[in-house]
């Protein structure tokens, strides 16, 4: 509820706004549409990104538009509904491959042909339509959601996915527990739910500041999330193998306490990481505490004389540690140079 609550406001008053504006101005007496269209434009989900709530605004005044021509053409009723439905989700399907382009469209055709038709004629509803889209528009430029804190606090989610994960694999590598290493597999791969929220959080809050004089001193933070996010897609597809490694690893119970003491120093410089992302100045601190782990990281040097599934353990935490030096800052031919030679 606390992370909606943005969401919240900017709908509540904007289709608000559009239905008074629609009803004392425009003198309609029942303009439905005009609160309905920002509702359904804007929604709760974190993506509120100008095109998103345009393609949804035209998904459903194409319905609208569709269902009126229909109504005068051949009227109401079971057959023309039906008439009316099919086609609007051909053309809606047919113009865009978004799902929620063509339901909305849907959704529309749906009430404007079985509800009656308020008084002054059938087009009042498009022209209802037409001002809820303006509205939910001018929305995600004079009301935002204030996108930074959004993608900050998605951010910082991921991040602390890959903690609790190497927090598990701390523990499961200094008692031999295979069930806490199968368990913090499962996390693993259940973080790429963090990093799509994140992605989402952060390219709507790109778009929302191009257009939005409220939060244009965002766009340098936004821009450096987004700029983080590649890395840490592929450090988050490397978490998995090095938990898949783990798992393996343990199956005979064995501890490994030289690989826990490993995590342990990169969950810190994950901290560490997780701190920059609303303050720029900590990332040269997580960059250094990345580069100490780094240049110390070869499986020979760490664990002479293991076997191979002790060194394919090790191995997988380089191009971890070089996707998390990236996210940094750093190149990655700067972050290949960092790790020592094999």
């Amino acid at each position: 509820m606390r992370d909606s609550l943005p969401a919240v406001i900017q709908i509540t008053v904007t289709a608000a706004a559009s239905y008074a504006f629609a009803f004392f101005v425009l003198g309609h007496q029942a303009p439905l549409i005009a609160a309905i269209m920002p509702i359904s434009a804007l929604g709760l989900a974190g993506d509120a990104r100008p095109f998103r709530v345009l393609e949804a605004v035209l998904g459903m005044t194409l319905g609208i538009v569709l269902a009126e021509l229909l109504l005068i053409g051949v009227g109401g009723g079971v057959l023309p509904y039906a008439l009316a439905l099919g086609l609007t989700l051909a053309i809606a399907r047919f113009l865009s491959p978004t799902v929620q382009f063509t339901i909305s469209a849907a959704i529309q055709c749906t009430l404007v042909m079985l509800v009656p038709p308020p008084d002054g004629g059938y087009f009042v509803r498009t022209i209802d339509a037409v001002v809820g889209g303006v509205f939910a528009l001018l929305a995600t430029a004079l009301l935002p959601r204030d996108p930074w804190r959004t993608a900050l606090r998605t951010g910082r989610r991921l991040v602390d996915a890959h903690i609790l994960v190497l927090d598990d694999l701390v523990r499961a590598l200094r008692t031999g527990d295979a069930e806490v290493a199968a368990g913090s597999l499962v996390r693993a791969r259940a973080a790429s739910s963090a990093l799509d929220e994140w992605t989402t959080a952060v390219d709507s809050g790109v778009a929302i500041a191009r257009v939005s004089p409220f939060v244009r001193r965002s766009r340098f933070l936004l821009g450096r999330q987004q700029q983080m996010l590649p890395p840490m897609d592929l450090a988050t597809r490397n978490l998995r193998m090095i938990a898949r490694r783990c798992d393996y690893l343990l199956g005979d119970g064995v501890p490994r306490p030289q690989i826990a003491d490993l995590y342990v120093r990169i969950a810190h410089a994950l901290g560490v990481l997780r701190d920059s992302l609303g303050d720029v100045t900590a990332a040269p601190l997580a960059r250094h505490a990345l580069l100490e782990i780094a240049k110390h990281d070869s499986p020979r040097v760490m664990m002479p004389g293991a076997g191979d599934s002790e060194h394919n353990a090790l191995h997988a935490t380089r191009p971890y540690l070089a996707d998390l030096l990236q996210a940094t800052g750093m190149s990655l031919t700067e972050a290949r140079a960092a790790l020592p030679p094999l």
